[in-house]
């Protein structure tokens, strides 16, 4: 969690939302809570409503994860107002104090960021699973997670945030959701009305319906479930199969019935206080009201002595647990329940069947059985004690299979693994430790299942040549951009103030230093993966065909490893042919290995690849067969890719990406992208242009700096982060029929300096350079005074083969091409300018990446 998603809520206590009743209405109705004439009136036209919805654009992941780690901040506070009126309305139901502080608790812990990235990820396999995205990029086959439409939570009484958080996975799924909850409780209704209200888009409130009913008003529960795509219930036998009467055909129910969960240990760890004191724990955390909470223990025997005498001891070590865990007083008819079962089990020990060990005032029992079969617990901290010998545990426990959920194992290493294939083999679906069976971890199944699989359909569409470049058929109808943070702009050089907290923090990666200091830039893993996804999709939009491309890695492999392991990383989610050879210094050896190898697409840096093409000129020219060129890190002048083209057959010459070891990828081209436009990768970022010396958007087609916040960054934050660079926005659809934003690149904040009394700027030197001499080598600027008010720009050209322009002709072209040179230089006599043409190593180069230093400037007041 960043200070950024904590602050928020503390800024939104002084004003509840504006839906938020203060009496009478119970239900909840996409954003206002209304009364029980008003909900009738709306359930006649339920399914005109659920239309509407459906019509709008697909509720994004990510909308939903912003607000429920917003909501579990504010949860996490005990003095906010969402958690004031929690327990209000908790405390209002009878729930004890304890109870209140432990479900608000276990709801923060189950609604913040990580948990439910985790969940997505683990259950749909992605952040965005609804992205219509090719699961093969060699296929034009697109695959993608949709919600499943309206899904009805019939949810249970006992359990209260229960329903909540399977609306909240309904959300996550994208669905529209209606929840039907029993009691005077309004519990439910204000936890979604408060996530609905941290939502600015307001796609969650529309998304969201809760009912407060009896199921015994049948014809309101028939409305509830006609237009249903599926229905998710909980309840005993009886009250599931009142809904199944109930649902349509085809609609597909989802039922979380009751469960039943035991412990089972062998000799080696019913003598063992620990795992004793584990079990016992299991069963006072929860009263035994949750599914994975023990009924039974069962020991790995057939002696009866051994059942009674371990009964006996575990009387007592429950007997200790009981006082650490304050419990709740069951309810009259579970106390019924307890009494009968005591009683009869009391009555049974005649028979010498059975022996009962409890608490003076109630508060445990332990009820010893020499009879296998498995047996419900009454609960309220009521455990039955049976044997079940290994060799007999499928025939006891397959019968129930339907039932069992969770099994603690407490055994000697080598039996843990035996015992925990044949439990799974008898039925059960959950196997843990002693102390650790309502523990649970994030992205767990529930039930065998994954819920959020239950809550979707999974769905395809096979399409066919004419989508060869399309990663996502999403791009096309439209681009889902999240509104950026309410945070300060972070600049380039504050980078580190954006490193506050990596404990997510798995991989690092060193960046060249080109534009400042060399620094580590922090990704979990899960960050990679997605942005090498992003990567591959790019280069397949801007022309890489995996099915019959042989590419050549040739991006730097030293201190600049970044670039040469993500394009590594991009080829293989392509599943391309790949030859990982990076940047060698023999460039000669590179050029024979391409001919060699027959490689026909090349990735690297400008000014590497054009040493290769130069220093293995002849291979390469007898070759042709190099098609394709995807560069990154450096400008490519237009004469030197026009120089590939005429001397050695090259066809496309694209950006592999924009992006940097910061940022991660930005922008990718299309194959009808002009030199410097990208798409937007507006999966991974939201961009904003904003003007050059204030922090608000620049004017339309005006030059601005480049701003990113990632959406789903977990190893660091980067809420608007100033990435160094110039651009602006490009009006108008792009042909290529994506819907992405699409940028121009302008260089970056160096590339424009003052000289004399004008700002001049880098590429305008290169664009003379390229359009009046045609010139293809590299270009440096130098910038120095000699002490007096006057001040000298040295440009200095590198020397190609084919160059026919001599220094001064150069000098002269460049006062005739930017006139605003000329005017410092002839005019105001303020800049002296000078042309070099030097070979290329005479050129300064940053030292980790090798990347052309553009503007030097050693003027006295800019050091």
């Amino acid at each position: 969690m960043t200070s950024a998603t904590t602050a928020a809520p503390t800024s939104m206590r002084s004003a509840a939302p504006a839906s938020l009743p203060t009496e009478a209405p119970i239900h909840y109705w996409q954003g206002e809570f209304v009364d029980d004439a008003e909900a009738g009136r709306r359930l006649d036209v339920i399914e005109e409503r659920v239309r509407a919805v459906l019509a709008e654009p697909r509720l994004s992941p990510l909308t939903v994860l912003a607000a429920c780690d917003l909501l579990a901040a504010a949860l996490r506070d005990p003095n906010s107002r969402q958690s004031e009126a929690l327990k209000q309305e908790l405390a209002d139901s009878q729930i004890s104090a304890d109870e209140i502080e432990r479900t608000l608790r276990d709801l923060a812990q189950a609604l913040e960021r990580e948990a439910l990235e985790a969940k997505l990820l683990r259950e749909l396999g992605g952040i965005d699973p609804g992205r219509l995205a090719r699961f093969d990029f060699r296929r034009e086959i697109f695959e993608g997670w949709l919600p499943i439409g309206l899904l009805v939570h019939v949810a249970p009484g006992n359990a209260p945030a229960a329903g909540a958080l399977s609306v909240i996975e309904g959300l996550l799924a994208g669905n529209i959701n209606a929840a039907k909850t029993s009691g005077g409780s309004r519990f439910t209704q204000l936890l979604l009305a408060e996530l609905a209200d941290l939502d600015p888009s307001g796609a969650i409130a529309a998304r969201t319906i809760v009912l407060a009913f009896s199921s015994a008003r049948t014809q309101w529960l028939a409305k509830l479930l006609a237009p249903a795509d599926a229905v998710a219930a909980w309840g005993g036998e009886e009250a599931l199969a009142g809904v199944a009467a109930l649902v349509p055909a085809g609609c597909r129910l989802v039922d979380w019935g009751p469960k039943l969960s035991f412990a089972y240990l062998t000799a080696d760890a019913w003598a063992e206080p620990t795992a004793l004191r584990g079990i016992a724990a299991d069963i006072c955390r929860l009263d035994q009201q949750a599914c994975s909470s023990p009924q039974l223990v069962y020991l790995d025997t057939e002696d009866p002595e051994q059942v009674v005498a371990f009964a006996e001891r575990f009387a007592a070590v429950l007997a200790e647990a009981v006082t650490e865990f304050a419990p709740r007083a069951p309810e009259l008819l579970q106390s019924a329940e307890i009494s009968n079962t005591v009683l009869v089990a009391g009555l049974e020990e005649h028979l010498g069947l059975t022996r009962v060990h409890a608490a003076p005032d109630g508060s445990w029992h332990v009820l010893a059985d020499l009879r296998s079969a498995m047996r419900a617990s009454p609960l309220h901290r009521t455990v039955w004690v049976k044997p079940l010998p290994r060799t007999r545990i499928l025939q006891v426990l397959r019968p129930m299979r339907r039932y069992l959920q969770t099994v603690g194992i407490g055994a000697e290493r080598a039996d843990t693994a035996v015992l925990a294939g044949q439990v799974l083999a008898a039925g059960a679906q959950r196997v843990t430790v002693p102390g650790q069976m309502l523990s649970s971890y994030n992205g767990e199944p529930h039930d065998g299942v994954y819920a959020l699989q239950r809550y979707s359909r999974r769905v395809d569409v096979q399409l066919d040549e004419r989508f060869t470049t399309d990663a996502c058929l999403d791009d096309l109808v439209g681009a889902r951009e999240l509104t950026p943070p309410q945070v300060a702009v972070t600049a380039k050089t504050e980078f580190e103030q954006l490193q506050g907290d990596l404990s997510r923090a798995e991989v690092f990666f060193r960046s060249g230093g080109s534009s400042g200091a060399p620094k580590l830039s922090a990704f979990a893993w899960d960050d990679y993966h997605e942005h090498m996804r992003s990567g591959a999709e790019g280069l397949l939009a801007a022309g890489f065909e995996p099915r019959t491309d042989r590419a050549m890695n040739l991006f730097f492999g030293g201190l600049l490893y970044g670039g040469f392991l993500s394009f590594y990383s991009v080829l293989e989610t392509l599943q391309a042919v790949q030859f990982p050879m990076a940047a060698q210094d023999d460039h000669a050896l590179v050029a024979r290995s391409i001919v060699e190898h027959r490689v026909d697409t090349l990735f690297g840096m400008p000014n590497y690849l054009l040493r290769v093409f130069t220093e293995g000129a002849v291979e390469l020219r007898a070759y042709r067969g190099v098609r394709k060129v995807f560069f990154g890190g450096e400008h490519f002048p237009k004469a030197q890719q026009d120089w590939l083209r005429a001397e050695f057959g090259v066809e496309l010459i694209r950006s592999a990406a924009y992006g940097s070891v910061d940022a991660g990828p930005l922008g990718y081209q299309c194959v009808h992208a002009p030199t410097r436009a990208h798409h937007l990768f507006s999966g991974l970022q939201t961009l904003e242009i904003l003007d050059l010396d204030e922090d608000r958007p620049a004017a339309a087609g005006e030059a601005g700096r480049l701003v990113f916040t990632a959406h789903t960054r977990r190893g660091q934050r980067l809420d608007r982060y100033e990435i160094g660079d110039l651009g602006r926005w490009l009006p108008g659809d792009c042909a290529c029929g994506r819907r992405t934003p699409r940028f121009e690149l302008l260089g970056r904040f160096g590339d424009i300096f003052r000289s004399g009394s004008h700002f001049l700027n880098y590429r305008r030197f290169t664009t003379v350079a390229e359009e009046a001499l045609g010139h293809r080598g590299a270009l440096q600027l130098v910038l120095e005074e000699d002490g007096a008010a006057n001040e000298s720009l040295m440009v200095r050209l590198e020397v190609v083969d084919g160059s026919e322009f001599t220094a001064d002709a150069a000098a002269r072209a460049f006062l005739d091409g930017y006139a605003e040179l000329a005017a410092a230089v002839e005019r105001d006599q303020l800049v002296e300018l000078r042309v070099e043409l030097v070979p290329a190593a005479a050129f300064e180069r940053t030292a980790g990446s090798g990347k052309l230093r553009e503007v030097l400037d050693r003027r006295e007041r800019n050091r």
